[in-house]
């Protein structure tokens, strides 16, 4: 029995339903497959900064990929519980700081070793999704623990878990805060635009909690906003009309958006998925593309790239 006190059970893969480890080239739309899993449920890749490794939470435990394939190697960490998918890498490259099934965050060494909580608070549940970029605060929704009727809070706290702040979002349910790479801004997805349950909308707000505002309007529902290192570009994920929060298998969409313009996609990727997907920033280091996870029956399948008007298309990197 776990010495634990968890919410729930690491997802398992439905039922004929394989994990399968995508990247797309932004500037092609051309995918590759880098690992089919019919065991782990493969989940939320980082991109480690050596551009290398990828790096995904599956079955409660942490894995590692080679970015061209190749084999699963499991991360070996002591005094961590089932962990989500909710991870964000720190500025050294060597450690994660993650959410784990007790509702905590915890820093995990990303060679292997012993998990160091970060909170303490066991009335609260922590769904952590970003780091600020002078690596000071961290930004999360926040539940009481284990109950998820009410909706989630927005908040912001230093990275030693001290100097809460609670940012205010309106009505309904909040997910996905991550921080713009020059740190003037948090986005996430939000219900507040809109009286419809469950339908929650791409937005941004200032870390001290002004000026909150929806960047896409749409008849779907959009969630996990990502944005580039250079922060010129952004993924999110879009389910069909009427989905009640975040759910896995589902038909989705992964859409690619210039920061300069959110209403107009440049590209859009067709994939079964949704839950585990993209829940957290996948992006690689150079910015021409990014990584997530399809969980379809027919392991045979493709996603369907969309790339639209090439004028769209992110610069061409200066030659040297």
């Amino acid at each position: 029995m776990s010495k634990f006190r968890l919410f729930s059970d690491p997802y398992e893969l439905g039922p004929g339903r394989c994990a399968q480890i995508w990247t797309v080239d932004i500037t092609t739309g051309e995918t590759s497959l880098l690992h089919t899993s019919f065991d782990v449920h493969l989940e939320a890749p980082n991109w480690a900064l050596d551009g290398k490794t990828l790096i995904l939470s599956g079955n409660g435990k942490f894995w590692s990929i080679d970015a061209v394939g190749g084999d699963l190697k499991a991360i070996p960490v002591d005094d961590l519980p089932p962990v989500t998918n909710d991870h964000v890498l720190e500025a050294d490259g060597r450690t994660l700081l993650v959410t784990a099934l007790d509702g905590q965050i915890y820093r995990v060494p990303l060679t292997g070793g012993t998990a160091v909580p970060v909170t303490r608070a066991p009335d609260l549940s922590h769904f952590l999704h970003g780091i600020s970029p002078d690596q000071m605060s961290l930004a999360y929704v926040e539940f009481p623990f284990p109950d998820f009727s009410r909706p989630s809070e927005l908040v912001v706290m230093s990275v030693d878990g001290t100097d809460r702040r609670v940012l205010a979002t309106g009505e309904g349910h909040c997910d996905g805060p991550e921080f713009t790479p020059d740190g003037e801004w948090i986005l996430l997805n939000s219900e507040a635009f809109s009286d419809v349950p469950g339908h929650a909308q791409i937005a941004r707000i200032r870390p001290d909690g002004s000026g909150f505002e929806r960047l896409v309007e749409s008849e779907r529902v959009d969630w996990f906003p990502h944005i580039s290192p250079d922060g010129e570009l952004a993924s999110y994920l879009s389910y069909p009309e009427g989905t009640l929060g975040h759910p896995a298998d589902l038909p989705v969409v992964i859409k690619v958006v210039r920061t300069s313009d959110w209403s107009r996609p440049f590209m859009e990727i067709d994939l079964f998925g949704g839950q585990g997907t993209i829940n957290v920033n996948s992006w690689d280091p150079t910015g021409t593309k990014f990584a997530f996870v399809a969980f379809p029956t027919d392991p045979s399948g493709e996603p369907i790239s969309r790339l639209y008007d090439s004028s769209r298309q992110p610069d061409p990197a200066p030659s040297k």
